[in-house]
Formats: C-alpha cells, sequence, structure tokens
C-alpha cells in the first residue's frame, strides 16, 4: 500500500498542535503553546490565523518536514452553519463562516482557516470532518419550551461518532444497528448524546447551552438568577458569557481547570474539591439516565470518554448510578488526532464521501 501523509491542524486556546501521520501512524507530534499576551494583541480569534499558521511552517521546516509530501491537511472542525455528518472539503464558503462566526466564535474555527490557508499554499486540499455542529436531532428535542428559542445542536461531534464506531467494531456491529449514549467529558466542555442507529437525535448544546457543569462550562443554570444577574448592571455580557463559556465549573468553584490539580487536590483531602467532583459525577449520571427515555428504553451501551475517567474515583461514582442501564464501555482519552488521520486516509483511498458545504 501506499503511504500517504495527512497533516492535522488543531487550535486550542492557548496552544496550537499539530501532528503528521503516516496512514494511520502518527510520525509526529507537536504542541505550540502561546502566551495570553501573544493573543491579546489580536481583537479577535480569527485575527491569530497568521500568527498561528507561520508558527507551524516554522515547527515543520525546523523539523525538515518536506511540505511537498503532505497529501492532505485535516483542520479541527469549526462552527459552521449546521451539517450532516461526514466530511467536508474546505471551500470560500465555509472559510466565510468561520470568520464570521455563524454558530459562534472559538478556537475550533482558526482549524479550518489555517488548514485552507496552508492548503492553498502547497497547492493541496483540505478538510474537516464531523464538525462541532453536526445537526441529527429529532423534531422533539428542538423544542425548549418557547417557539423564540430552539435547541441548537453544538457537540463533541467528532469523538462522539469515532468512539461509537471503535465500540461498534469491537463488538462486531455496525454503528448505524446499535442504540448509544455516548457521554464525552473534555478539557472544556461536556456533551452526552442518545445516538440512535447512527445519528445523534438528542444531545445538550454543550458550547454555550445546557446539561452538566464541566472543567469550565456552567450547564445549566437557574434561568431567574441569570435574568436578574444579566440586567443587575455588574456585568457586561462579553463577563457573562465569559462565565459561562470558560470561567464556570471546576474553574469556578475551585480556581483551576487542572484535572491533576484537581485530583492531587482530593488526594490530599481537601473536602471542597471531593464534593463538586461528586456533584459533576452526579449532574453527568442524571443527563445520561434521562436518554434512557430518549432511546425508549432501548440501550446497547453507554460510552465514557474523556480523560477525567482515568480517576477511579470519578469513574466509580458515574457508574454506581447508571450500572443498571446498560453495560457500560471505557475510552478515557479523546483522541481527535486519530479520528482525523482515520478520515484522511479515508478521503486518499476514497473509501468516503467528501461532501460539498
Amino acid at each position: 500500500m501506499l503511504t500517504k501523509c495527512i497533516l492535522i491542524v488543531y487550535p486550542v486556546k492557548y496552544e496550537t498542535k499539530i501532528a503528521i501521520y503516516r496512514n494511520n501512524e502518527p510520525v509526529f507530534l507537536k504542541t505550540i503553546k502561546h502566551k495570553q499576551e501573544e493573543l491579546e494583541q489580536f481583537s479577535s480569534i480569527p485575527d491569530q490565523k497568521d500568527f498561528r499558521k507561520t508558527l507551524i511552517l516554522d515547527e515543520l521546516n525546523r523539523n525538515k518536514f518536506n511540505l511537498d509530501n503532505i497529501d492532505i491537511i485535516m483542520g479541527r472542525s469549526g462552527m459552521v452553519k449546521p451539517v450532516s455528518q461526514g466530511v467536508y472539503e474546505i471551500n470560500q464558503a465555509m472559510v466565510n463562516d468561520l470568520r464570521q462566526g455563524v454558530m459562534g466564535m472559538h478556537e475550533t474555527n482558526l482549524g479550518g482557516l489555517i488548514a485552507y490557508d496552508l492548503a492553498a499554499e502547497w497547492g493541496k486540499k483540505a478538510y474537516m470532518a464531523n464538525p462541532v455542529v453536526v445537526d441529527e436531532l429529532s423534531d422533539l428535542a428542538r423544542v425548549t419550551g418557547h417557539p423564540k428559542f430552539e435547541r441548537k445542536s453544538i457537540f463533541h461531534a467528532l469523538n462522539h461518532k469515532h468512539v461509537a464506531c471503535k465500540y461498534a467494531k469491537s463488538v462486531n456491529k455496525k454503528y448505524t444497528d446499535l442504540n448509544l449514549i455516548v457521554c464525552h467529558i473534555g478539557s472544556g466542555g461536556i456533551s452526552i448524546g442518545a445516538h440512535r442507529h447512527g445519528r445523534v437525535v438528542d444531545v445538550n448544546q454543550a458550547f454555550d447551552g445546557g446539561g452538566p457543569f464541566s472543567i469550565r462550562r456552567t450547564g445549566t443554570l437557574p434561568m431567574g438568577q441569570l435574568v436578574h444577574m444579566c440586567y443587575s448592571g455588574e456585568y457586561t455580557e462579553e463577563e457573562v458569557m465569559e462565565m459561562i463559556t470558560s470561567k464556570g465549573g471546576y474553574t469556578a468553584y475551585l480556581g483551576t481547570d487542572k484535572l491533576n490539580q484537581i485530583n492531587k487536590m482530593i488526594a490530599e483531602g481537601n473536602e471542597q474539591a471531593r464534593f463538586i467532583s461528586k456533584a459533576l459525577a452526579y449532574a453527568v449520571s442524571k443527563e445520561i439516565a434521562s436518554h434512557y427515555a430518549t432511546l425508549e428504553g432501548e440501550v446497547d451501551a453507554i460510552i465514557l470518554t474523556g480523560m477525567i475517567f482515568d480517576s477511579e474515583r470519578f469513574l466509580e461514582n458515574v457508574k454506581k448510578r447508571i450500572k443498571g442501564i446498560a453495560p457500560i464501555a471505557l475510552y478515557p482519552s479523546v483522541n481527535d488526532f486519530e479520528a482525523l488521520a482515520r478520515y484522511g486516509l479515508m478521503i486518499l483511498k476514497g473509501e468516503t464521501e467528501v461532501k460539498a458545504y
């Protein structure tokens, strides 16, 4: 089999991660760290594009990678308009929507912007797979309680679909034959979705919406208190949104978003850390259990994914509440590089449809 070379561009808040895969094997992984003051010089997230892109090129050149040997570029998915699951070539329309933030502004948007620029410079093509805005919600799941509001689908679609397919393969089934509940707990947010025969028919809006609180996000809040806060005159809109999306959850309660520090606090007997960890496990368990109703009691498995499940204490606090629903499968990491490389290789081998945006 011919060797195919895949570059993956994966921006996060204060880092730009890159990887090179030869077929399914990683041959280069690098995390480029950014100081807060470096990024504060830019007025918006899209304005960071050239700064981060230059650092990527410098890193590749420093490690003597021949850029002509790159066959394909996979960008971390961004918040474009709602789409169906699958693989998309990054085109100008997508770039425009990523720059405008049509569904919200987040560092994920830089993945598509940087990948598109690099592809144009090298005469290659760039793609994203299962963006965070994959929308397969049932009509019932969209109803919020007031016609001026509609629930949106923004969640960790790439990892949800990736671990669901891995699980299906492990039990010699097709993903489309199973009913699954997938719980993703990442470094920032949480998304818990009901997968019915290959479609995520219900999932909490993980960016600035509901669901359990997480490492950095507040999740569902008491509505009246939130409204009163917004009109109190004490906070700007930006401050409230920051509280909801990046300064809530563990960060607000415990003063850190670092899981190793939180686990250390618990191990050293910090009762507040222990209590908030139990509260998160409680909230996660409730959300998982709610999808037993979504799937009408027909659940083949519950998949738990994310580094937090490396904590035996946290894992047990979740398992003891949901163990009666369905078998539990554990994937205690989020490997979006592996997922993107898999899709990249499928594109190069002609094994998947490339959709137009």
